[in-house]
C-alpha cells in the first residue's frame, strides 16, 4: 500500500520443476512459513523486489510527516499539540526501522534517498494532498492510518525477517494513530455545526485518496504474482480495499458523517459493501508527479537532505576519528 506502484519482476510464478536446487530449497522454506534472514541465500530478484517495496514504504513514512507537521503549532490545545508531535515523531521512527531493514539487503540509505530525490523511487500518493483544516488531522489518523494498518498487519507475516519484525512495532503505533484520529473526528462530529462541517469536509476530501492508497485495481496492478509467491506482498489491492470499506462504513455512520459515495450500500448477497471506484486517472496523475503537493513535498525532502549535510559530515568525521583512536590503542 505504501509501495503502490512497485514494478516487481516476474509477472508469473515459475514452476518448481524449473527452479534450480537452491531456488527450490528457498521456495520450500517460504512455503513452510520460515523467515529469510540477511545472511541467508536469496534470489537476486527477491532482494531487488524487497528493496523497492521497503524503500518506498520508508519514504512514505518520512514524507508523511510533512502534511501533519504543518499543524503542530496550530493544533487547538496544548494536549493536541503534544499528541500530534508524538505521532510525527513515531513516523520518523517508522522510517528509521524500514531504512535499517532495507540496509540489510545491501543498499545504503544514501542510495535510497538519491532514488527518491531523482524520482526513481516513489512514496504513497496520499501525502500529495494538502491538509487545509485541523479536521484533516483526524481524517488522516482515522482513514490514512486505518488504510495503512489494513496492509501492514499482514506484512508482519512477510517472508523477510527484518521487514516482518519492523512491522510488529510499526503496527502497534499505527493502531494508536488511528484511534487518535478517530477521537479527533468524534469530538468534532459531536461539536458545533461548524466543527461537524469541517469533519465532513475532511472526510469528503480524503475518502477517495484513501481508497487509492491500496494501489490500482487488480486488473491494472503491476504487482507481481512472484512477489505473492515469495510472500513479499501478502494480499491483493482489491481485497484490502474491500476490507477497508467494510470497516470504515459503520464507523462513519457512528460518527454521523456521510461517506461521499451515493453507491455505497451493504450487499447482503456478497456480505460486503458495494462502493464506487476512485478516479484512477487522478491516481496515475498524482503518482506521476502531477498531484496538488508533489513538488512541494519533494522539494521539502531535498531541502532537508541538503540542510542536514553538515550533521552527516560531522558524524562521519567523528566516527573516523574514533576508529583511528581505537586502532592506535
Amino acid at each position: 500500500m505504501y509501495a503502490q506502484m512497485v514494478k516487481s519482476t516476474g509477472e508469473t510464478v515459475v514452476a518448481k520443476e524449473k527452479l534450480s536446487p537452491k531456488e527450490r530449497e528457498f521456495q520450500d522454506r517460504i512455503d513452510r512459513g520460515e523467515k529469510i534472514e540477511p545472511k541467508d541465500w536469496m534470489p537476486e530478484e527477491y532482494r531487488k523486489n524487497l528493496i523497492r517495496q521497503i524503500g518506498q514504504h520508508a519514504h512514505s513514512e518520512i514524507v508523511g510527516q510533512l502534511p501533519e507537521g504543518n499543524w503542530i503549532t496550530r493544533a487547538p490545545t496544548l494536549e493536541r499539540k503534544a499528541n500530534l508531535l508524538a505521532k510525527v515523531q513515531d513516523e520518523a521512527g517508522h522510517g528509521l526501522y524500514l531504512y535499517c531493514a532495507a540496509e540489510t539487503l545491501g543498499v545504503s540509505r544514501d542510495e535510497l534517498f538519491d532514488m527518491l530525490h531523482k524520482g526513481k523511487m516513489k512514496y504513497s500518493s496520499i501525502f500529495n494532498y494538502p491538509t487545509l483544516t485541523w479536521a484533516d488531522m483526524g481524517a488522516i489518523g482515522w482513514l490514512v492510518d486505518g488504510a495503512a494498518i489494513m496492509n501492514q498487519v499482514p506484512l508482519q507475516r512477510t517472508s523477510y525477517g527484518p521487514y516482518a519484525r519492523a512491522m510488529v512495532r510499526i503496527c502497534k503505533e499505527e493502531s494508536f494513530h488511528q484511534r487518535q484520529g478517530f477521537q479527533i473526528m468524534l469530538t468534532m462530529a459531536q461539536g458545533t455545526e461548524d466543527q461537524k462541517r469541517m469533519a465532513q469536509d475532511a472526510l469528503n476530501r480524503f475518502w477517495y485518496p484513501s481508497l487509492m492508497m491500496f494501489g490500482p485495481s487488480d486488473k491494472d496492478s503491476v504487482h507481481s504474482a512472484q512477489s505473492m509467491a515469495w510472500k513479499i506482498k501478502m494480499n491483493s489491492n482489491d481485497e484490502l480495499r474491500q476490507k477497508f470499506v467494510d470497516e470504515i462504513a459503520p464507523q462513519a455512520a457512528f460518527l454521523g458523517l456521510n461517506i461521499p459515495d451515493d453507491d455505497l450500500v451493504w450487499n447482503e448477497k456478497t456480505g460486503h459493501h458495494d462502493y464506487s471506484e476512485p478516479d484512477w486517472d487522478e491516481f496515475f496523475q498524482v503518482i506521476s508527479g502531477n498531484g496538488p503537493c508533489n513538488k512541494e513535498r519533494l522539494d521539502a525532502r531535498k531541502k532537508a537532505w541538503n540542510d542536514g549535510a553538515w550533521v552527516r559530515d560531522g558524524m562521519l568525521a567523528h566516527a573516523r576519528k574514533k576508529a583511528m583512536r581505537k586502532v592506535a590503542e
